[in-house]
Parts: structure tokens; sequence; C-alpha cells
């Protein structure tokens, strides 16, 4: 039988009714859009463990723009900036609905399980992104998590009215923020412009920084995090996650993302997403290479081409997937995306594990020193790996390791981890 963690008395009395979802009961359809997310995260991501941190927004901050390296820029920010995290963002409003509802069906307390598994994922975020990697989204997902929770019970129709407001106040942040710029302080407008094209000299001191050893590159890495935990949390990422959030209860509540729509509505869907999306993200990449990149326009008005597009594109590739999965000509292609998917937390773990070994100075080194055409390598290497090894471990376990231990802390609780254990217990 299964172990406790402590021996609370107050909360051995939830833990008798509150058991995870079986890997049994799962929804293929969700998985499997689960695990396409968190694989095309990683190709903007390759980016961020192997360059600059100024070189993810402005392509000329850092390395070569030309040829072969342009157009390999272009691909990843036309197909997957910001298109595969909305996804991602998505899926967790989703995992809100579907975990609170079991929970009520088994007389737990929905708060109490959504805010103690919130609270783990948080933890796990901030020892991610302080110690491992800066880019981490899994601190920000909890703490929207806290809040988008309060929406739970809301309609299709109105979460997705909230979730598009919240979506916009970025962009008019965004507004506002280039409308100041002709009466912003000088020292201020160079500070600004420096986060956007540092110096030589920052270059060279940040890829020095990360070409050495773990303890050298936690100045970059925790100052990187406190500002994407503070700032830009509070101007950007925190509105848009949780707009993302609440699209995703509502395409989860009309049961889009679990594919019980008709094939007609997901083409419907995937070619509104497609024919309207990708030539909005098109017409950004042409302004702001006529701009030059500069940062009095990239970082405000183009950087909106993309932003919008993105979210259409993310339910264009929803509807992609779905008939793929309605299709069912290539189970065996489907279940090996719902297997990375099921591990999803896992492989975005993984991901970190390998590329920092990669690319940080504790491993290979090699930050600053490869091109985006050679980051591709990494990305299909990573891809390759993950989808091997996530069926292959879901044969022998019924969740991987990190599912696991959250399962775990959620449920104070050790959760049997073999198939074989499970049965018996």
């Amino acid at each position: 039988m299964s172990h406790t963690l402590s021996n609370l008395p107050q909360q051995q009395e939830v833990i008798a009714t509150a058991v995870p979802t079986k890997p049994s009961q799962r929804i293929t359809a969700l998985d499997a859009l689960r695990g396409f997310a968190i694989l095309g995260i990683l190709v903007m991501n390759v980016q961020s463990f192997s360059m600059i941190y100024a070189a993810y927004q402005n392509p000329g901050a850092y390395g070569d723009l030309a040829g072969l390296n342009k157009w390999v820029w272009i691909f990843s920010h036309t197909f997957f900036d910001l298109k595969f995290m909305a996804m991602f963002a998505m899926m967790f409003g989703a995992g809100i609905i579907l975990i609170t509802d079991s929970a009520e069906k088994k007389g737990v307390s929905p708060a109490r399980l959504h805010y103690r598994r919130n609270f783990w994922l948080l933890i796990f975020g901030l020892i991610h992104a302080y110690l491992f990697w800066s880019g981490d989204i899994l601190a920000a997902y909890a703490v929207c998590g806290f809040i988008v929770y309060i929406f739970r019970k809301w309609s299709p129709k109105w979460l997705v009215v909230m979730g598009i407001f919240l979506f916009a106040i970025p962009s008019l942040i965004q507004f506002m923020a280039q409308a100041s710029l002709p009466n912003m302080p000088a020292d201020q407008l160079h500070e600004m412009t420096l986060s956007w094209q540092p110096t030589p000299e920052m270059v060279a001191d940040e890829v020095t920084a990360f070409q050495s050893g773990w303890l050298a590159q936690m100045e970059y890495r925790v100052a990187t995090s406190l500002e994407m935990h503070t700032f830009i949390f509070l101007v950007y990422m925190g509105w848009r996650i949780c707009g993302m959030m609440l699209i995703g209860m509502a395409l989860f509540k009309g049961g889009v993302l679990t594919a019980q729509r008709s094939r007609q509505f997901y083409t419907r869907m995937m070619l509104f997403g497609f024919l309207l999306g990708f030539p909005l993200v098109i017409m950004g990449v042409v302004q702001n290479f006529a701009h030059n990149w500069a940062f009095s326009y990239s970082m405000f008005t183009g950087s909106q081409f993309n932003y919008w597009g993105s979210l259409l594109v993310s339910f264009g590739y929803i509807g992609m997937v779905m008939l793929i999965v309605k299709s069912e000509r290539i189970p065996s292609v489907v279940n090996r995306f719902a297997a990375v998917g099921r591990m999803a937390l896992t492989n975005y773990f993984l991901q970190t594990l390998i590329c920092t070994t990669i690319f940080y100075g504790h491993g290979l080194g090699w930050f600053g020193q490869v091109e985006r055409a050679g980051q591709v390598l990494v990305v299909l290497g990573v891809w390759a790996f993950q989808l091997i090894f996530s069926p292959i471990w879901l044969n022998h376990f019924r969740f991987g390791p990190f599912e696991w231990l959250w399962r775990s802390l959620t449920y104070w609780q050790w959760q049997p981890l073999h198939h074989v254990q499970a049965l018996q217990d």
C-alpha cells in the first residue's frame, strides 16, 4: 500500500477520497495536443539556451542573421514563436477544469486541491528559474493559476470575452509606452535601448558568464529571473497567460480540446487560424526588417503583429491536431505525442537539462557559438529522444518522474509509480 509523507490527521481525511485520475482515463486528444505544444516550445527556447538574452526578442542583437540563419529565424518566428506557448497555457487552463471537476465528483474540495497543486508547481518553477534556467514559465503559470481559478465556473462565452480582454492589456501597455518615448528621460531611454541592443562589452560579459561554471552564471540567471517575475510579469506575461488560460477553459468546456467537435468544425478552425494568423505574422516580419529592427518600432508596434497572429495560429494548430486525432490514420504517431504530453513536466525539465549541458559552461560550454541553423539540429535531436523515451517510460511506469513527485506532494501521499504496484493498491 502507499505510504503517507506525513501523519497529519487533518489532511488524511481529505486524502481518503482525493485520488489522481488514472492514466487509462486520460484524454488522448488533450495529451497529444499538450505533447505537440511542449515539443514546439523548444524551437524558440533553444535560442534562449544558446544565445544572449536580448537575441530572443531582437534577432539582430547577436549572431549572424543572413543566409540560412536568417531563413531559420523567419521560419521559427512564423511557425513557432508564441504559438506553442499559447497552446501550452490553454492546456493548463483546461487542466484546471479537468482536475477540479474530477475532485468535485469525488467529494473533494477543489479549491484546496488546486491551490496545493499550484503551490508545488510554483516551488518547482522557482527552483528551475533561479538555479537552472531563467526562461522558466512554470512559476508564472502557477501564479496565474491561482488567479484564474475564480473564473472556472463561468460560461465558455464569458471566459473567451474575459480572456481576450486580459490578452489585449499588454498591447495597450506597449502602445502607451511607445507614445511616451519622446518624453522619456534620456538616461532611462538609453537603458531601455541597451536591453534591446546591448553593447559589445555587455555581450562579451554575458557570453563569458554562461561559458563558465554554474556559480558564475548565477549573476545573470538571478537578475533575469527577478525581472521576469516582477516587471515583465506585471506588464506582459501575467495578462497574456491569464487570458490564454481562460480561453483554454472555454475551449475545454466546449469540447474543442478533446476532439468532441465535428471534422467540419476543426477544418474551419484550422483554416480560420492559418489564413488570418500567418499573413499577420509575416506582415510583422516584413515591417520589422524594413525598420531594421529599431528599438523604437520593433519593441512596440512591430511586436504586435506576432502577438495577435500567434493567437490565431494557435487556434489553427489546435484544429489541425484534432483533425489528425479524429482521423485515426496514424495512431502510433498520436500516441507518441500523447506520451510526451503525459510527461510534459518531466520533458520540460529534460529540455533544460539537455540544453544547459550542451550550451552552458558546466557542460560543453557552447553558449554563443552555435548559430541558428545549428540550433535546429539540437531541437531535432531532443524531439527524437523525447518521442522515443516517453512511450518507453510509460510502458513501465504510470507517470513521468516529476509528474509522480508533483502528485505525491499534492496529495501528500506517495503515489504508486509502477503499473503492477497500482493494481496491487
